[in-house]
C-alpha cells in the first residue's frame, strides 16, 4: 500500500511539474516555440540559408535557382543548377564549335585562325562520316565498312607523316578531326548520288571538285595549326590521295555489281 502511495504521489508530483499530465502528445514541431524563448533578442532570430547566411523572418531559407521541372527536353541540360555546362557539351558534344568549323570548311579561302583545334572534337566528323554512309546507302552503296576502315587507314597514315614532317607535332584526335570535318563536301556529292548517277562526266567533275574542295580545306587547317606555310603542297598531296578514295567510293559501287 505504501508503496502504491508512494509512486502515485511521485506521478502527481511530477504531473503537477510539468503541468501537462493530462494533455495529448504533440509532435514538437507544432510547439510554439516563443513560449520557450520569451526573452530572445529580435536581431538573432532568423533562419540560415544552405550557404550559411542569416535570412530575415517571413523569408525563405533557400535563395537557389532551381527551375521548375520541365518537358523531357530538360533531360538534356543542366539548367537548374547554377554554373553547371550544359549535359551535352560535357560528353564532348557542342553544336555551335561544330557549327563554326563546318563554316571554316565551307568557306575555305577564309583565313584560318591558328587555335581552331584547340576544341578537338569527333562528334561533327561521326556525324558527318553517317551522313556520307547514309547518303550512299540510299544510292544502293552500302559501304559503311569501306568509310570508316578508309578513314581510320587514312588518318593515321597522315598522322604519321605530319608528325614526321613538323617540328611542332600534332596528336591523332585532332588529325581525326580535321579530317573529318573536311570530309562535308564529300557529304553533299553523296547526297546528289542519290537523285542522280555519278557514274558520267558530271558525276566526274562534281567528284573531282569536291577533291579539291577538301583538300585545300584540310590542307590549310594543318598548315595554321602547325605552321608549315612553306610545306602546304606537300600536306595537300597525301590528303588528296586520301579524298580521292572517299570520291570512288561515292562514284563506283565496291564489291557490288550496278
Amino acid at each position: 500500500m505504501w508503496q502504491d502511495s508512494a509512486a502515485y504521489g511521485a506521478s502527481s508530483s511530477q504531473n503537477s511539474y510539468y503541468g501537462r499530465g493530462n494533455q495529448p502528445s504533440v509532435p514538437l514541431q507544432f510547439y510554439d516555440q516563443s513560449s520557450f524563448y520569451v526573452g530572445s533578442r529580435s536581431s538573432l532570430e532568423g533562419n540560415v540559408n544552405a550557404q550559411g547566411s542569416i535570412v530575415p523572418p517571413g523569408a525563405s531559407g533557400y535563395t537557389g535557382s532551381i527551375q521548375p521541372a520541365g518537358g523531357w527536353w530538360t533531360a538534356f541540360g543542366t539548367g537548374g543548377f547554377e554554373g553547371e555546362p550544359p549535359l551535352l557539351e560535357e560528353l564532348g558534344i557542342n553544336f555551335s564549335h561544330i557549327r563554326a568549323k563546318s563554316m571554316t570548311v565551307l568557306n575555305p579561302f577564309r583565313r584560318v585562325d591558328e587555335r581552331i583545334m584547340d576544341d578537338a572534337d569527333l562528334a561533327g566528323p561521326l556525324i558527318f562520316c553517317f551522313c556520307f554512309a547514309t547518303s550512299l546507302l540510299f544510292s544502293g552503296k552500302p559501304q559503311f565498312g569501306y568509310i570508316y576502315g578508309l578513314a581510320l587507314l587514312g588518318s593515321m597514315s597522315l598522322y604519321c607523316l605530319l608528325n614526321l614532317m613538323s617540328e611542332q607535332g600534332i596528336d591523332a584526335y585532332r588529325v581525326l578531326s580535321v579530317l573529318g570535318y573536311c570530309l562535308l563536301p564529300m557529304v553533299g556529292v553523296g547526297a546528289l548520288s542519290v537523285v542522280i548517277t555519278l557514274d558520267g562526266l558530271l558525276g566526274y567533275m562534281l567528284s573531282s571538285l569536291s577533291i579539291v574542295w577538301c583538300t585545300y580545306a584540310a590542307s590549310g587547317i594543318f598548315v595554321a595549326v602547325l605552321r608549315m606555310s612553306d610545306q602546304r603542297l606537300l600536306v595537300a598531296y597525301p590528303i588528296g590521295l586520301l579524298y580521292g578514295c572517299f570520291a570512288l567510293l561515292s562514284v563506283f559501287n565496291v564489291g557490288g555489281s550496278k
